[in-house]
């Protein structure tokens, strides 16, 4: 059964934020995340968005963080990915052309991308 997706922003200094999505990116939630992480990045000038949460993730999603991303160097912000799902990381290196995220070498187990 599909998770849905819940996603939290916590703001611990005025110069960053941490976002964090915990459930599926899909379909039917990349409009949410897409909202949230255009804010984000907006008010920030670093973004950290946590995926240890996040169980699937499919094209929207990934769209949605690629859209995030360049409006991010649009403005000279950074958004930064944590937490990356291992079984997620070859096809998130694969479709982000130039180094669109700053991402952590760690790798959680637990969930997959498709």
């Amino acid at each position: 059964m599909p998770r849905p997706l819940r996603v939290m922003v916590n703001a611990p200094e005025p110069d960053h934020c941490v976002l964090t999505a915990a459930g599926e990116l899909n379909v039917v939630t990349a409009a949410e995340l897409r909202a949230v992480l255009q804010q984000a990045v907006t008010t920030y000038p670093r973004t950290v968005v946590d995926l240890a949460g996040s169980a699937f993730c499919d094209c929207s999603g990934l769209s949605a963080r690629l859209a995030a991303s360049r409006h991010a160097r649009e403005r000279g912000a950074v958004l930064w990915l944590r937490s990356v799902p291992y079984a997620g990381a070859p096809f998130l290196r694969l479709a982000h052309p130039h180094n669109a995220f700053t991402s952590e070498s760690r790798h959680s187990h637990s969930a997959g991308v498709t």
